[in-house]
């Protein structure tokens, strides 16, 4: 077996692992010992899925061999499978990193200000203009779009991490809007990347880009609407 296939059956087994973990604390108690656990099993199994689709990026972008040759479109191919694959490697891993560090360092956001986070966020920006700038020149827009994504995550993670002041649990929200990040990454890859493997026709079908990131967005605005504490009788009267 080459290293590219060796890589793929990896990414597979690890993204399949996170896509299914995945949706345990989403459902469990949160803070519970089942929320806890299959909570790091998603988090860390995307993360070593990120790292291979990173690898795998770089070896469709700058190997020597030449990969999916039923793409005849190479430029094409060089934007989806090398660049966005890259780019979504890189947000994967850049969510899940700070949905832990966020629980981590819950009462000393200054931590967040360090060179650890701030480089991690870094690059997942760096990744996400060039995947919106080449996305640009050769024609696809959807790039440029899903690369948005990632850069208005980063805007928000920052206003928290400098923020003056914070709501009380307010680490709470921002560890759950990041792993639902994590989890469109992950499944916006799988679909727009894995999936169309099969069906090569859709590589830019904008339903198919467009699932994962509605169903996300809509779990996050529900949890920051029922997350909302409630006002007292007092408050409820002044208003």
């Amino acid at each position: 077996m080459h290293l590219f296939e060796a890589l793929v059956v990896l990414h597979v087994i690890a993204g399949a692992t996170g896509l299914i973990a995945f949706w345990v604390p989403i459902a469990a108690r949160k803070g519970g010992q089942a929320h806890r656990r299959w909570g790091r099993i998603a988090v860390y199994a995307f993360i070593v899925a990120g790292l291979l689709a990173i690898a795998m990026a770089l070896l469709s972008l700058f190997g020597t061999e030449q990969r999916l040759p039923m793409i005849t479109d190479r430029v094409l191919f060089a934007g989806l499978f090398g660049w966005m694959m890259l780019y979504l490697g890189m947000l994967t891993i850049g969510f899940a990193g700070y949905g832990l560090l966020v629980v981590r360092h819950r009462g000393n956001r200054s931590a967040l200000r360090g060179p650890l986070t701030q480089s991690l966020l870094g690059a997942v920006a760096l990744s996400a203009l060039w995947c919106g700038y080449f996305g640009l020149t050769i024609g696809q827009p959807l790039m440029a779009a899903v690369a948005l994504v990632g850069l208005a995550a980063i805007a928000t993670q920052q206003f928290y991490i400098w923020r003056r002041a914070v709501p009380p649990r307010g680490h709470v929200a921002e560890h759950f809007r990041a792993l639902l990040g994590m989890g469109i990454s992950a499944y916006t890859a799988f679909l727009s990347v894995g999936l169309i493997r099969l069906v090569p026709d859709h590589v830019f079908n904008p339903l198919i880009w467009a699932v994962p990131s509605i169903i996300g967005i809509s779990l996050i605005i529900r949890f920051t609407i029922g997350a909302r504490p409630a006002r007292r009788p007092s408050q409820r009267a002044e208003a």
